[in-house]
């Protein structure tokens, strides 16, 4: 049969460089639609030489993002290349910041990413389906959006001195303390960030319940789910073993971030840079799972903060128990961890060994080799470095989080194209629907394949005979 292919390059409104390609049938449905992250992948190989305690301030490079995630993960690696367990104050203010980060990072996604699609609609005039429409229509509401990013901004600047690839965990702990004040500063402004997100928690639960029809076949397919857990396994963000449970809801593994390797592999499609990770003891495709906040909200069984947890009870009660498989749900997923994550900031401040100068640990007994592990905001982030007797990198693998979800967002965009994409007249609205599919994953691009360059979606739509009839570019 005939075929015309539409290409979407790039794919807007989220981090990086991908396309995706649309293989229409001469009767104008789809016949597959390829999801392709077409930027290079290096930043492991440049890596290996430098000294491991150079790696807190070289990997947040590769995302402005997430940098906050990057380097926590370096210096929880660190800490196990060279024998330093932090002291607990340390600890805490590492996960202080890395609260911070998730506040920011969920925050801007679910208002600013995401929000002009769930609030301005799918169809909506590109011109004004962005941050700017969203002034236009609710700027009360747009305003305390910015502000909830905006103080999870703060926090990771008050301890690392600025929001953006901050100077502050070491291998051993960190290198500065918080002050009273400082610690006073943030409380002050957490009631009404707290506020804010239990705002954006409403919009979501009364978009899918106005949009159900639209929630219940968008790219809703079974996957494994994976991530970290608490010992009794609630939400872990910060530190923790790694659960894996089936499609089926089942909890498959549990192990530690040092032995990764023996239950995940990496599998490669022509078509993309990105690798697929999956189960090892269930193979590929059957062996593939989500993270982020999907993921792990679908993982745990309970969340320790009280406001999220109630939050997390009304989740579980829509599919009575069973996973959420439906795309969309990764929004109301996002803002729960909003919320526990805002909740945890509290906790946090208020103990007392967050003001402690106990706060580095100068002993080492390098050991060469450390996984470093966390929950960055789209998912779990692994850093695995191998070092010399000098404190050299002799070999480093990264696995992002946007890598784990690689085959559900490859999986999503061809199902939404083919239940969205008509022709002959192929409207930008549909397109839209299928950049969404990626979006609501809230990559990280240049993260997944450790990018160097610009991150620029380019539309081409081609005929039967293989002649460019539309261009359309973001």
């Amino acid at each position: 049969m005939v075929t015309k292919k539409i290409t979407i390059e790039p794919v807007t409104r989220i981090e990086g460089h991908a396309k995706v390609t649309v293989h229409m049938k001469e009767d104008g449905t789809v016949e597959h639609a390829y999801f392709h992250v077409n930027e290079f992948r290096g930043f492991e190989k440049f890596c290996e030489g430098r000294l491991v305690t150079e790696m807190q301030q070289i990997t947040p490079r590769i995302c402005g993002i997430c940098p906050v995630s990057h380097h926590l993960a370096a210096a929880k690696a660190g800490d196990i290349v060279l024998g330093c367990p932090p002291p607990r104050p340390a600890s805490l203010l590492r996960e202080l910041m890395h609260m911070g980060q998730i506040i920011q990072s969920h925050g801007m996604h679910f208002f600013e990413l995401a929000g002009p699609d769930l609030l301005l609609g799918f169809d909506a005039d590109p011109a004004i389906r962005n941050v700017v429409g969203l002034i236009q229509a609710d700027p009360d509401l747009t305003v305390k959006a910015v502000r909830l990013r905006k103080f999870g901004q703060s926090i990771i600047s008050e301890l690392g001195e600025r929001s953006i690839h901050p100077t502050f965990a070491i291998p051993g702990g960190v290198n500065r303390t918080l002050s009273a004040e400082g610690r006073d500063r943030i409380l002050a402004d957490l009631d009404a960030q707290i506020e804010t997100t239990q705002v954006g928690i409403k919009i979501v639960k009364d978009w899918v319940e106005a949009n159900l029809e639209t929630v219940e076949k968008f790219a809703v397919f079974p996957t494994g789910y994976l991530g970290l857990v608490t010992p009794r396994n609630g939400l872990e963000l910060y530190d923790g073993n790694i659960r894996l449970k089936g499609r089926d809801g089942k909890e498959l593994e549990v192990f530690s971030a040092q032995n990764y390797l023996d239950y995940i592999a990496e599998h490669v499609e022509p078509w993309s840079y990105l690798k697929f990770p999956y189960y090892k003891k269930l193979g590929y495709p059957e062996g593939v799972y989500r993270v982020g906040p999907l993921g792990r909200i679908n993982l745990v069984e309970q969340i320790e903060t009280p406001l999220a947890n109630e939050e997390l009870k009304v989740f579980k009660a829509i599919n009575n128990g069973a996973p959420v498989e439906n795309t969309l749900y990764y929004h109301y997923a996002r803002m729960i961890e909003t919320l526990f994550a805002a909740e945890r900031v509290r906790v946090l401040l208020e103990d007392p060994d967050i003001l402690s100068n106990d706060i580095l640990n100068t002993r080492q007994e390098p050991v060469g080799h450390g996984v470093g592990i966390i929950e960055a905001p789209r998912g779990t982030l692994i850093h695995d470095y191998t070092a010399n007797e000098y404190g050299q990198l002799t070999k480093v693998n990264l696995i992002v989080s946007t890598g784990h979800n690689n085959y559900a967002m490859s999986k999503a965009v061809d199902m939404v194209a083919k239940e969205y994409v008509r022709g002959p007249e192929v409207k930008e609205g549909m397109l839209n629907r299928v950049e969404h599919a990626i979006r609501a994953h809230d990559p990280c691009l240049s993260c997944s394949t450790h990018a160097v360059g610009q991150m620029p979606l380019e539309i081409t739509i081609y005929d039967h005979q293989g002649n460019l009839t539309q261009t359309l570019r973001r």
